[in-house]
């Protein structure tokens, strides 16, 4: 793999002020560890489309910390699981779980070198409760007890997601969407739409939706 220079923290929190976020330094450092990792592999095995850590700060990684500010408007139950699915670099959920601690988080990726990337960025960075699941989401749902929170960032498309998951989910989960759109249309019964929030990421926006199962 092709060597990088280390990215200085303080030029990464200058980077982070200008897109509207300020982190303790701790949290800044461990920040520049994971976007030196997934720059130095992505020169080998493409694992994002971007090519400098600045882009990918902006317009991938930022998406997690939007995230953050958005969660607590979903009213997921206390100390969730949440299983990320298709969690391939580790987006959002690496960046994500630096600055949100609550309960537990599986990292679930089918491709192997996309879940070794993820367990080497892991081991790097001592992120409490998240771990990495390399294998397909159906051979994880029957190994796991069901989900509080389950986040998809185009693992398929989303009416599709929500049988792909019904049986996933505990009762009063949710299921939260990262998309370049809203929410197209009132999902099907018995799906209702808990929250929903654009957010800034260039041009275009981009959307959280956060879908429930039966009543309120």
């Amino acid at each position: 793999m092709r060597s990088f220079a280390p990215i200085a923290p303080e030029v990464l929190a200058g980077r982070l002020d200008r897109l509207g976020f300020s982190f303790p330094s701790p949290i800044v450092e461990r920040l520049a560890v994971y976007l030196g990792l997934l720059m130095k592999w992505n020169a080998a095995m493409n694992l994002v489309g971007t090519a400098s850590w600045e882009k990918t700060l902006e317009t991938l990684v930022a998406d997690s910390f939007h995230l953050a500010r958005f969660l607590p408007l979903t009213g997921y139950p206390p100390a969730p699981r949440t299983f990320d699915l298709g969690a391939g670099a580790g987006l959002p959920g690496i960046p994500l779980r630096m600055v949100w601690h609550e309960g537990s988080y599986t990292l679930v990726e089918a491709r192997q070198k996309r879940a070794l990337f993820m367990k080497t960025a892991l081991a790097s960075l001592d992120l409490e409760r998240t771990r990495v699941f390399q294998g397909r989401a159906e051979a994880f749902f029957m190994k796991e007890e069901p989900a509080d929170l389950i986040i998809s960032r185009a693992f398929m498309p989303w009416r599709e997601m929500l049988a792909f998951i019904a049986d996933a989910l505990a009762p009063g989960g949710r299921v939260l969407f990262l998309a370049s759109t809203p929410l197209p249309e009132e999902p099907p019964a018995p799906w209702r739409l808990v929250a929903q929030q654009a957010y800034p990421a260039g041009d275009p926006e981009r959307h959280f939706w956060c879908l429930a199962r039966g009543a309120s």
